[in-house]
C-alpha cells in the first residue's frame, strides 16, 4: 500500500484496477470522464478500454464482456444513463456472470447537465443495487466492494458518484500494482436458457430478482459502510429522540456542520438501494424524530417513511417532503447548517457570517466559446446566409450549446444528444414556410445523431444538417470518437468519414467547408439551403485547444472607425475596447482572423 493524492474519479479508476477489472467502456460526460482515462493511463497492460460511440454501445459491449465471466465497468453520467437504460433494465433481469459496475456521475446543481436525476431512484426503478461513496477514500474502496457484490449475486450493480466526490481531491491510501487482484475471463459458453430473454424467463427473473433484492437488504444492513454513528457530546442526553439520516456527500457535509465530537445519533446510508431496512429500524427504535439529509430525490426520507409503517413506529420523519430541506439543488455545507440548527434548535450551528464583508461580489463568467473557435464562424456564416428568412435552428449537446449565446443566438432548442436533427423535421413539418437546420457536432454525430438523419431521409424531411466537424469530443476534454482515427488505447485506426455515412444513408447534397473562410461558408449556406429534401454542410477545422496558431491579430488604431460591429456581432472573448476603439487581447486571440473579415474599415490585420 501507498499513499496518493487523487481526484476521486482517479481513486475510483484505481479501485477498479485494484479490484482486477478486465474490461473498460464508457462514453465521456463531466463529472464521469476522468476515470475510463484514467484506467488507460495506468493500464497495467492487460485490461481492455474502449470509449465507445454511447454509452448503449459501452453498456452492451460490457455486457457481452460480463456474460464470459470479466469483471467489466461502464462509465457515464447521469444523463447518460437514459442512453443506456435500455439494455441496462434487460440486463437485469439476464443478469450477469462476472462483477458489472456501471458508475454514473450524478451533478446535483446541475453544475454541467441539463438535469438533476438522482440515480439513487432509477436504481430502485430498475431494481439495480446501488453503492454511494462519502469520500474520495470511500470511493476507492467502495468500488472494489462492489466488484464482489455483482459477482456473488450475479447482478449488474449501479456506482453512484456525485460531483463533489468525483472532483473532490483527497490523500489516500492505495494497493501496489503489484497487489492487484487478477481476475480471468474464462469466455462465453452456451446457454439460451440463461441468456436469451424470452417472456417466460423475464416472468421467473423476475421473481428471483425481487426476493434476492429483500436478502439483499438484509445482507446490506450488516454491510459496513451502513452504520449508525452513536450521539455523542451534548446531544447524547437530552436529545436522543432526535436523529440525522444522510448519505454520500452530505454525510461529510453533517459532520463538518456538527464540528468535533458533539453530535446525535446519525443514520449514514451507503447503499439506498436495496434499502437497509433492519439497521434503519433499530436506529428509529429510540426516536421521535428524523432529519433526512440528502440530495436530490428523497430516497432516505421515502425508505424511513416504508420502514415505519411496516413497522408501526410513530417516528416523525423530516426532510425535502416536510419542507425541511432544499426540493432541488445542490446542497452546501451552509445549506445543511441551517437545517441542522433549526431542526436541534441550536443556534451555535448556524452559518457563521460573511468572513470579507466588504469584499466585492464574484464576476459573472457565462461560459462562451473560446476566442478563434471555428463554431463562432460556422454559425456566423449560416445566419449571415439566412438574413431576412423565417429560420429555425436545432441546437444541440456540445460546446455548440454556447451558440445561444448574443450576439449569435443560433439556438433555438437544446433537449439531449441528438435531439435537434429530430426537433427540425417535427418544426418544419407544422411550418413548412420555415427554414429549419440541425446543428450536431462530430462526436454527437456518432453518438446518436445518425439515427436522426435517416430518419429525416426514410421520412422525406426537408431540412439543412450543420455538422460541425472539429476533430474532436471537445466539451468533455478532448477524447477520440470514430472520426479522429484513433482510440483510447493509442491504436491507430481508419477514420469513419462523415461525409460517406452521409452519402451511404442517401443524402446527395454534401458540402464540406472551412468555415473560416468566411465568403465561402455564407455562400455554401445560400446554394446547399435551397435544395429539396435532406442536405448537409460540414463545417471542418480544427479545435483551437488542439491546433493553435502563432500568429495573433492586432487592430490598426488609426484605421478604426469605432463601429464595434466586430464586438456586436460576434462576441469574440479576445475582442474588447478601449479609448472608443476596438482591441485584441493577444493572450487569447488565436489568429483566425474572422474578426478581420466582419470589420467594415479593414482595420484588423495580423502581427
Amino acid at each position: 500500500m501507498h499513499k496518493e493524492f487523487l481526484m476521486g474519479n482517479e481513486a475510483i479508476a484505481i479501485g477498479a484496477l485494484s479490484a482486477g477489472v478486465n474490461f473498460v467502456s464508457g462514453y465521456p460526460g463531466t463529472p464521469s470522464t476522468e476515470v475510463l482515462e484514467t484506467v488507460a493511463k495506468r493500464n497495467p497492460g492487460n485490461v481492455y478500454v474502449e470509449w465507445s460511440v454511447n454509452e448503449k454501445a459501452a453498456m452492451e459491449a460490457a455486457a457481452g464482456a460480463a456474460y464470459s465471466g470479466a469483471r467489466t465497468l461502464v462509465t457515464m453520467k447521469q444523463v447518460g444513463l437514459n442512453v443506456a437504460c435500455d439494455p441496462l433494465m434487460s440486463l437485469e433481469y439476464i443478469g450477469v456472470k462476472g462483477g458489472m459496475v456501471i458508475m454514473v456521475a450524478d451533478d446535483p446543481g446541475p453544475i454541467s447537465s441539463q438535469t438533476e436525476q438522482d440515480t439513487r431512484t432509477f436504481a430502485s426503478f430498475s431494481k439495480v443495487p446501488v453503492f454511494d461513496p462519502s469520500s474520495v477514500q470511500e470511493a476507492y474502496e467502495m468500488i472494489r466492494e462492489a466488484f464482489a457484490y455483482s459477482e456473488e449475486w450475479k447482478t449488474p450493480v449501479l456506482f453512484r458518484a456525485t460531483t463533489r466526490v468525483d472532483h473532490g481531491y483527497e490523500s489516500i491510501e492505495v494497493a501496489d500494482p503489484g497487489e492487484y487482484e487478477q481476475h480471468q475471463a474464462e469466455g462465453f459458453q452456451k446457454d439460451s436458457s440463461r441468456w436469451v430473454i424470452f417472456p417466460k424467463l423475464s416472468v421467473k427473473n423476475h421473481a428471483l430478482i425481487e426476493q434476492r433484492n429483500a436478502q439483499l437488504s438484509r445482507t446490506l444492513s450488516e454491510y459496513p459502510r451502513n452504520f449508525v454513528l452513536p450521539a455523542a457530546g451534548r446531544y447524547a442526553g437530552d436529545r436522543m429522540g432526535k436523529g440525522i439520516a444522510t448519505h454520500g456527500i452530505n454525510f461529510t457535509y453533517v459532520e463538518d456542520s456538527l464540528g468535533g465530537d458533539d453530535r446525535p445519533q446519525i443514520l449514514r446510508v451507503g447503499t439506498p438501494f436495496p434499502f437497509p431496512d433492519q439497521l434503519a429500524l433499530e436506529f428509529l427504535r429510540d426516536k421521535e424524530e428524523v432529519l433526512c439529509v440528502e440530495e436530490l430525490d428523497p430516497v432516505i426520507e421515502r425508505a424511513l417513511l416504508a420502514v415505519c409503517g411496516r413497522h408501526g413506529l410513530s417516528v416523525r420523519i423530516r426532510g425535502k417532503l416536510t419542507g425541511d430541506m432544499p426540493l432541488s439543488g445542490e446542497n452546501t455545507v451552509d445549506i445543511v447548517s441551517q437545517a441542522l440548527a433549526d431542526f436541534l434548535a441550536d443556534p451555535a450551528l448556524r452559518p457563521g457570517t460573511d468572513l470579507l464583508p466588504d469584499a466585492p461580489p464574484l464576476p459573472v463568467r457565462p461560459p462562451v466559446l473560446c476566442a478563434g473557435c471555428p463554431h463562432r464562424a460556422s454559425f456566423y456564416a449560416v445566419k449571415q446566409a439566412m438574413k431576412g428568412q423565417k429560420t429555425f435552428y436545432g441546437g444541440d449537446i456540445g460546446c455548440y450549446t454556447l451558440g445561444n449565446a448574443q450576439p449569435l443566438d443560433m439556438c433555438d432548442t437544446c433537449l439531449c444528444m441528438g435531439a435537434g436533427i429530430n426537433i427540425a423535421q417535427g418544426v418544419r413539418r407544422m411550418a413548412p414556410d420555415t427554414k429549419c437546420f440541425a446543428f450536431v457536432g462530430d462526436s454527437t454525430f456518432f453518438a446518436s445523431g445518425i439515427t436522426g438523419v435517416v430518419n429525416a431521409f426514410y421520412n422525406q424531411a426537408d431540412m439543412t444538417l450543420i455538422v460541425l466537424d472539429n476533430s474532436t469530443t471537445a466539451m468533455t476534454g478532448h477524447q477520440p470518437h470514430p472520426g479522429t482515427g484513433r482510440t483510447v488505447m493509442g491504436q491507430v485506426v481508419e477514420k469513419v468519414s462523415i461525409e460517406k455515412v452521409l452519402r451511404a444513408i442517401g443524402l446527395s447534397v454534401v458540402e464540406t467547408v472551412n468555415p473560416l473562410d468566411l465568403s465561402l461558408a455564407v455562400e455554401t449556406v445560400k446554394k446547399v439551403s435551397e435544395e429539396k429534401g435532406v442536405k448537409a454542410i460540414i463545417f471542418k477545422a480544427p479545435c483551437v485547444a488542439l491546433e493553435r496558431s502563432s500568429l495573433r491579430a492586432a487592430v490598426d488604431a488609426g484605421r478604426c472607425i469605432g463601429c464595434r460591429k466586430c464586438i456586436r456581432e460576434l462576441g469574440c472573448p479576445a475582442l474588447g475596447v478601449k479609448a472608443g476603439k476596438a482591441v485584441i487581447d493577444a493572450s487569447q486571440c488565436t489568429g483566425c482572423m474572422l474578426c478581420s473579415k466582419v470589420c467594415p474599415a479593414d482595420a484588423i490585420r495580423l502581427r
